[in-house]
């Protein structure tokens, strides 16, 4: 005989700024189904858009007006649990202490740590500021109690939503600047910048395709060994916040320097775009100028802006990554990975930990028990199944996120959330 299980107590959820995507307000219907209350701050006219439903309240006051005004809101409607992507977001990271005084829940959602097929949505933080500890007999210990890793599965969608979405936001944002004066864009570029150039990258791209196609396929067919540097986005805070640098242009003149110094005679350093940049740097100038500056010949530093990582991933010797998710599959692949800023997966037995120039000669493939039990453990506590653009990972991704909302930190068992991805890939199938 089956028993209803007991119904939860009713919360208070408030949403700051999300994605731009139908998920967040998807995710606040579902939550108030549940008999829930249901907020949602906008901080521009983009987001009145993308929250069409009850329980909007617009901040249109200066920055340092918004502690007070979040101090009013969450008395008000006693706020339990606040909820937001990204926790380095200025007006989020002046929300998150606040919430703490109050004893709120802080649920901080992003892009997935693992890809495809996963949403990650830690409490307090993710990445730099994830409470998971760097300890490997830790994940050894929590991983002995969880099942193998769900079979992957791609619901990240097409990237021509993501970006017309992005465009539909930022131009309602534009247009509505009258209803909030102050408005300020967390993004080091005014939208309009970037896509002008997202527009010129477009219109090269057939070009640099066919190059960077043709250059690695010279790469792979040489059989020259090579090592490889996923380059990260810029203006993302993993780079912003949670690394020594102010810019990728500074880890790249590093790490050429210590390719220069170090790097066995004959090896060359593949140095691959990101296929998120929207075009604004010139990465090939700035890679070949840090390369003459390096003494490195031409020969020695490739540069390929539009080239799949898991072909070139195959044959190179390791990967040199500031704190890139690349590097997690880099590992998956038992290829060694240096990080040089803040990484989830930085700890002895997965990554180098020694200088960067020891790196080149000394490094080891990680440990793949210790991979294994690393992504176990990251899907039990810090991911849900789900994607922001595509229909099917919005769906399957409201319905995991309101079972991890839902729970209390205790309850997060590795077995349930193991269970939840298994659910979520057989509504899907």
């Amino acid at each position: 005989m089956s028993r209803t299980p007991p119904k939860r107590p009713r919360r208070c959820f408030l949403f700051l700024q999300g994605l731009a995507t139908a998920f967040f307000a998807r995710l606040g219907d579902a939550l108030a189904a549940r008999g829930h209350a249901v907020l949602r701050v906008n901080f521009n006219a983009g987001d009145r858009l993308f929250w069409p439903r009850p329980g909007a309240l617009d901040f249109t006051g200066r920055p340092q007006d918004w502690p007070a005004a979040l101090d009013r809101i969450m008395r008000q409607h006693a706020v339990t649990d606040l909820v937001m992507f990204s926790d380095c977001r200025p007006l989020h990271e002046a929300a998150i202490p606040i919430a703490r005084a109050f004893g709120c829940a802080v649920h901080v959602f992003e892009e997935g740590y693992l890809r495809p097929g996963w949403i990650t949505l830690e409490r307090d933080g993710v990445n730099g500021h994830s409470r998971l500890p760097r300890d490997p007999a830790w994940f050894r210990a929590q991983a002995s109690l969880l099942p193998p890793e769900p079979p992957e599965m791609d619901l990240s969608g097409r990237f021509l939503r993501r970006a017309a979405e992005d465009v539909v936001y930022n131009f309602a944002a534009l247009l509505g600047r009258r209803d909030f004066p102050h408005w300020r864009t967390h993004r080091p570029w005014h939208p309009l910048h970037e896509y002008l150039g997202w527009l010129r990258r477009g219109a090269r791209r057939p070009l640099v395709r066919a190059a960077s196609a043709w250059r690695m396929r010279g790469l792979l067919g040489e059989g020259v060994p090579y090592w490889l540097m996923p380059l990260q986005l810029d203006g993302d805070y993993q780079i912003r916040r949670h690394s020594p640098y102010d810019s990728v242009r500074q880890a790249v003149a590093e790490v050429l320097g210590s390719f220069a110094r170090a790097a066995p005679a004959g090896t060359r350093l593949v140095v691959k775009g990101h296929p998120l940049d929207n075009g604004l740097v010139a990465w090939g100038a700035v890679v070949r100028q840090a390369a003459r500056a390096a003494g490195l010949s031409a020969e020695r530093v490739r540069y390929l802006g539009e080239a799949p990582f898991g072909p070139l991933l195959g044959q190179a010797r390791g990967v040199v990554t500031v704190n890139s998710t690349a590097g997690v599959q880099a590992l998956t692949a038992g290829k060694p990975v240096a990080t040089l800023g803040r990484a989830l997966y930085d700890m002895p037995g997965l990554t180098w930990q020694g200088r960067l120039d020891a790196f080149w000669t000394d490094a080891g493939p990680p440990d793949a028990a210790l991979v294994d039990a690393f992504r176990r453990v990251l899907i039990a506590r810090c991911l849900i199944r789900g994607g922001f653009f595509s229909e099917a990972g919005i769906r399957i991704g409201v319905e995991s996120a309101v079972q991890r909302l839902e729970a209390r930190p205790g309850e997060l068992a590795a077995a349930g959330e193991h269970g939840a991805a298994a659910a979520s890939i057989a509504a899907a199938a």
